[in-house]
Order: structure tokens, then sequence, then C-alpha cells
């Protein structure tokens, strides 16, 4: 419980900041005579207020994804990453509303048009070639970052891709401080501006790179061995000192970087699939792509660098004594760890969704685990229906609705914690039919990994 309440006073505090951060850009653009320029110079007094706007949540977007430990225990990494897109789309929109505003006005004071002026901006005015730079690539980042663009991508392209938005921002800053007024005029504006900047750019090299760098030299993680667990599943064995000390709770995933060769830089978010011991840890993923069987063919003794530990999927998200865990695929991996170390002393029961039986992956670990513990496991395996979304089996699904399934299988559901983790719509199902089941949405807590 003392957990929840620093999430609530947490998550407070940031909705706070974040609404400083925003009114900020309004209040100095007030102060700059923004009002009454809208009625001299409309196109240039509101160009200079979406530019205001864009810059903060650029800077905002950055803060959301610096990792930082306090804001993600508060918020949750899948919140905040649904965050950071909806930030970074509106700032880029804003931007190209700033720079199509200011060329406009600008053009009605001189004899061009506004792409010509645009471009005699860009050409003439201190910063902006660079800041016209920055401009594109940030666009090329937000293109990028539509789904249907994403789709045609491996994660780890487009993650390399997107550490480009960090340069068109940097790129963005001479521009702000020789030609924005609203930037450099006043201690106000400096202070405001200075710190936004300061705070994110302290944030990414505290969080993302100086922690994790120290981290992973204190604890000193090896691959001890990798297990075949599937067709195109593998377990990786870790060792260290001091693993206690990394803070790490079933339910929670962390970045590995896997020292193998070429591509090694590249992070991937593995939840863990045991609870954390002392001397051990082990994440379990499906293997696709060649960084997949790159990992797999991991040799022992092969260096690992980390991130995190990650994720609000743990056992401090409790409200009540009951809990079910509902798995489908890979999503196995942080309810087996969960099922392992939570301690439960109302009923735990987990249900595990494959499409066959040869996907029932940690099947033998589950079945230890759940006789040590006295809990339930129900194994669902079967192809999905083909005509509508279910958590269900084809064959149940015709014969049942998806409620009626859980309220038989789970006695006392609507009185459980219920975790959830699998394939995004799987989930969207699963969380629809617990809800007609009675199950209160603040007792249904789950995490996206999708990007």
């Amino acid at each position: 419980m003392i957990l929840l309440h620093l999430a609530a006073l947490g998550r407070g505090l940031t909705a706070m900041a974040g609404a400083a951060v925003l009114g900020g850009p309004c209040a100095l653009w007030l102060d700059r005579g923004g009002l009454r320029d809208l009625a001299a110079q409309p196109y240039v007094s509101a160009g200079r207020l979406t530019g205001l706007l864009a810059a903060a949540l650029l800077l905002l977007q950055v803060f959301t994804m610096a990792r930082v430990p306090w804001l993600e225990r508060a918020w949750g990494q899948d919140r905040l990453a649904r965050w950071h897109r909806l930030t970074g789309f509106a700032s880029v929109w804003l931007l190209l509303a700033h720079l199509s505003l200011i060329s406009v006005g600008y053009a009605a004071t001189a004899d061009a048009g506004p792409v010509r002026r645009f471009v005699q901006l860009v050409l003439t005015y201190p910063g902006m070639l660079l800041a016209a730079a920055g401009a594109g690539l940030l666009l090329a980042v937000a293109v990028l970052s539509v789904r249907a663009a994403r789709r045609r991508l491996r994660y780890e392209n487009w993650h390399l891709l997107h550490l480009y938005a960090y340069l068109g921002i940097g790129l963005a800053l001479p521009h702000q401080l020789w030609n924005g007024t609203e930037f450099v005029t006043g201690a106000a504006a400096r202070a405001y501006w200075w710190t936004l900047y300061l705070a994110a750019a302290g944030s990414v090299l505290a969080f993302r790179l100086a922690l994790p760098w120290w981290r992973s030299m204190r604890h000193r993680l090896r691959v001890e061995r990798v297990a075949h667990e599937a067709s195109d599943v593998y377990s990786v064995y870790l060792s260290g000192r001091r693993l206690d000390r990394l803070a790490a709770r079933p339910g929670q995933f962390l970045l590995w970087r896997l020292r193998t060769g070429p591509g090694w830089t590249r992070a991937h978010p593995f939840s863990l699939s045991e609870a954390p011991r002392p001397d051990r840890l082990r994440f379990t993923f499906r293997s696709g792509g060649d960084d997949g069987a790159r990992l797999a063919a991991a040799a022992p003794g092969t260096a690992v660098l980390v991130e995190g530990p990650f994720g609000t999927l743990t056992e401090s998200r409790r409200r009540g004594r009951g809990v079910l865990l509902l798995a489908a695929g890979i999503g196995i991996t942080p309810m087996r760890a969960l099922l392992e170390g939570m301690a439960c002393d109302g009923g735990l029961t987990l249900i595990y969704r494959a499409r066959s039986e040869q996907e029932l992956v940690l099947r033998a670990e589950l079945d230890e685990i759940a006789a040590r513990r006295g809990a339930e496991v129900v194994y669902l395996p079967g192809p999905p229906p083909p005509d509508r979304v279910s958590w269900l089996t084809a064959d149940l699904a015709a014969r049942r609705a998806d409620h009626e399934v859980l309220a038989e299988l789970v006695p006392g559901l609507a009185e459980r914690d219920v975790y959830l983790c699998g394939p995004p719509p799987w989930m969207d199902a699963a969380r629809s039919a617990l809800r007609s089941a009675g199950v209160p949405a603040r007792q249904i807590h789950s995490e996206r990994f999708g990007w």
C-alpha cells in the first residue's frame, strides 16, 4: 500500500510539472504582447506561440522516455510510451504550423510569396539553416513512427532511426537562442528554457547512459548458458554480482545488450521469466530476425549490459488477496515469474493460452511451481476463433461467452486482482471479458510492450 501511495504522489507531482511546462510558453507569449500582436500581425504572433509550444513538447517528449526511475514507477513504461508518441506527433504538427505561419506572416510584409520568404529566412537568419535541418529530421522520425511505416521496419532499425530526433532537437537550439525573444528576453524566460533543456538533457545523460553503465559495471552480468525451450523460444541464464541490489521484481522487464558482436548495442526489452535471485537472472524470448539468432547463439561468458528494471506489473499493484494471472503466447514470461515470486494467500490461478500444445513453453516449470505453492494452472491450447477476436480457443468461444468461461474457471473472480500479458488484441479481448464478468477496472493490471 505504501508503494501505491508513493505512486499516486508521483503522478500528482508529475501532472503539476507537466502543466507548468505547457503553461510556461503561453505565459511567455502573453508577457511579450502575444495577444496585442494578434491584431497587427496575426500570423507572426500565432507562429511564435506554436513554435514555443512545439519546443516545450519536444523537450517533454524527451523527458517521458528518459527512463527516470521515479517517473517510471509512478506511471509505468507503457503509459509513458503512449505519452511520448502523442507529444511527439503534437510537437511536429505544431512545428509545421510554426514554419507555415511565420512564413505567411513575414511574406505579408515583404514582396515575396510564403515559399520564397521561407527560403530567405532559412538562408539569411542566424541558426535557421540548422533549424530547418533539425525540423527535417524530426519530420522524418514522425513519418517513420506512423503505424503503417513501423510495421515495415524491424524494431532494431526503427529504434536506431528514432535516435535522430535527439539530433533534430539539438539543431533547433541555436535558432531559438538567436532569434527567439521569448527564449532569451528576461530572467524568467532564460530560467524557464534553460531549466527545461538541462532537465531533458541531464535526464538522458543520467538515466539512459550513466546509470545503465554504472549498474552494468557494478553487477558484471555474464551469460551463464542459453536453453532451447521450444521451436523458436530460448531462455538466457545470467550470473553476476550482488544481483539482489538490482532491486528487480517479478513481473518487470529490463533492456538487455549482449556483447555478441556487430549489433550488440541494440537493446532488447525482455521480461524476467523467473523470480530474481541474488546470483542469477533469466529472461526468455521468442527469436526472430538476425538479432534473435544472435542472442540465441550467445556463448557462456558473454558480457551483458543492462538497463532497468522497468515496469509496474508487479505485486505492488495488488488491492486484494486473490490473484488471477492471464497469459498468452510469450506473455507467459512475466506471469511465470509472478507465479513463483508473488506472496498470495487468497487463491492463485494461472490461465495460459497458446495456439497449440507445442507452444506451451515452460510448462514443466509451471506445473512444479503450482504443485509447490498450491496454485492452479489452466492450459488452453488451440487456434483462435476465425471470425472474431477472443481470449479463448475457437472451440470454447463457439460454445460459451468469453466472460462466462472466465467466471466458471475462476471462482470469486470479481474479488481478485488480475494480471494480463499477451498480444495487444488478445489483452483487449481478455479485459473486455473481465469487465463483463464484474471485475473492477482498478483490479486489472497490464502493460503493453508493443512498439
